[in-house]
């Protein structure tokens, strides 16, 4: 049993909650381990910023903030358009054929309103073009850094009317990467990951203002 992927794939999905406190002993009884190998798996999710350690307290899930959660997004900005760029120079018409599959499921999600199948859409088309990329070193970088902050691409997806606006920003780079065109590809990368920032810092004002009234 991988006791970390177990760990973080809890903490992706939602099963475990920011703050929540990960106590050695239920986890040792839930994966059937050593209390060694959970102590190991907590390490390394440490590292990953999934979880924090508390002075006295244990583990906890990690809150990432807002102004981490822009930091993160400009981080994977930098990243992901340069394996945009790469995907547009090495996509075989396999990957061609895929992508397209991936954009047509994802506004057949809109229109029916699916928002969970749209998220996950959402992160098959970015995972994929990542993968065309070839560029290994950058996705070990854009797991951990994707791993952080899903909980608040998650939330995005759910905000009234974000999907009709990310939608035609994830097709600008599927057009792109599809056409081999590395300048566009990257361009609209960055476009919509800028998007991206300006809905989070959005969304975190709404928030801010519901809590005030």
């Amino acid at each position: 049993m991988d006791v970390t992927r177990g760990i973080r794939e809890l903490i992706l999905a939602g099963e475990l909650v920011p703050n929540q406190r990960l106590v050695e002993a239920d986890l040792v009884e839930q994966f059937q381990v050593s209390r060694a190998a959970v102590r190991e798996a907590l390490g390394e999710l440490v590292s990953e910023g999934l979880v924090e350690r508390i002075q006295n307290r244990g583990a906890r899930v990690r809150t990432i903030t807002l102004e981490a959660a822009v930091q993160i997004t400009e981080a994977r900005s930098a990243l992901e358009s340069l394996c945009a760029e790469k995907a547009a120079l090495l996509i075989t018409d396999e990957e061609i054929a895929e992508l397209r599959r991936i954009g047509t499921d994802m506004s057949e999600a809109v229109q029916e309103g699916d928002l969970g199948r749209y998220s996950l859409g959402n992160r098959e088309l970015h995972t994929r073009v990542n993968r065309i990329s070839r560029q290994d070193v950058v996705r070990g970088l854009l797991e951990r850094l994707n791993g952080q902050s899903v909980r608040h691409q998650y939330r995005l997806v759910l905000k009234p009317g974000r999907p009709a606006v990310s939608l035609p920003e994830h097709l600008a780079i599927i057009d792109a990467v599809t056409r081999r065109d590395p300048r566009a590809a990257a361009e609209a990368m960055r476009a919509h990951l800028s998007s991206v920032i300006d809905a989070l810092r959005e969304w975190d004002a709404t928030v801010q203002g519901e809590n005030r009234t």
